[in-house]
């Protein structure tokens, strides 16, 4: 039998709007449920686990994902989208090229952390880049619930897109822009004199009643941003 949602460790925001943290590196992944649509945020690190996703997703909500939203570039949370057939995908803008060419990259680092090479390079050959592109703010309309994509990078890489499911409470979904389960990560493809400002046009879409959910590890509120925005700066230097 298959395990219940509840058993595979979903976890309720809000009515419709659900998270998970996966296995291995503890990377977040969420849906939104809305009356004609459901938005998929993150798409894990292989394809077995985008397919687990999507299954769970639709036993959760009774229906199938239609739109993805990619929080920024990483393998573990962009991998699985081909295990998505036939849903729209969004991201920041420049994502779209900058995985056109990043498929060794990605397979490369997918190894590096644990990743099976045969599972990596299939999830790297059917890479799927996005159809939709975020300059600035762009509103999904998902049937009576409205989720607001936002391009507030650069910072962690440098196509940051956060994902603002509108309340009261706002959930933003803010990728590796903030993590809680470790230190924030700077990579080789990390901007991070620039990683402060955008944690400030983060807290500026939520505002201090949100809820937010980092890439990695528990739900956090306001003062854990700013904690950790201050942190960044002081560690970057960035007055």
């Amino acid at each position: 039998m298959e395990s219940s949602w509840e058993e595979a460790h979903w976890e309720t925001l809000a009515p419709g709007v659900v998270r998970r943290r996966l296995p291995g590196w503890d990377c977040t992944v969420g849906a939104v449920l809305g009356d004609t649509g459901v938005l998929v945020v993150d798409t894990g690190s292989t394809l077995r686990e985008g397919a687990e996703i999507r299954r769970e997703v639709r036993r959760l909500f009774g229906r199938p994902v239609t739109h993805i939203a990619l929080t920024h570039p990483h393998f573990d949370h962009v991998l699985g989208t081909a295990a998505f057939a036939g849903v729209q995908v969004y991201g920041a803008v420049g994502l779209d090229d900058h995985l056109a060419g990043a498929k060794d990259a990605l397979r490369q680092d997918a190894v590096r952390h644990g990743v099976a090479a045969s599972a990596a390079a299939e999830a790297a050959d059917l890479l799927v880049r996005p159809h939709h592109t975020v300059s600035g703010e762009l509103t999904l309309d998902l049937g009576g619930r409205q989720v607001l994509l936002a391009n507030v990078g650069p910072g962690h890489s440098a196509h940051d897109l956060a994902v603002c499911v509108l309340g009261p409470p706002e959930i933003v979904f803010c990728g590796d822009l903030v993590e809680e389960s470790g230190e924030p990560q700077a990579g080789s493809d990390a901007l991070p004199r620039q990683w402060p400002a955008a944690l400030g046009r983060l807290l500026a879409l939520g505002g201090d009643d949100a809820v937010y959910v980092p890439g990695h590890g528990a739900v956090v509120d306001a003062r854990f941003v700013r904690d950790q925005r201050d942190a960044l700066a002081a560690r970057f230097g960035v007055s």
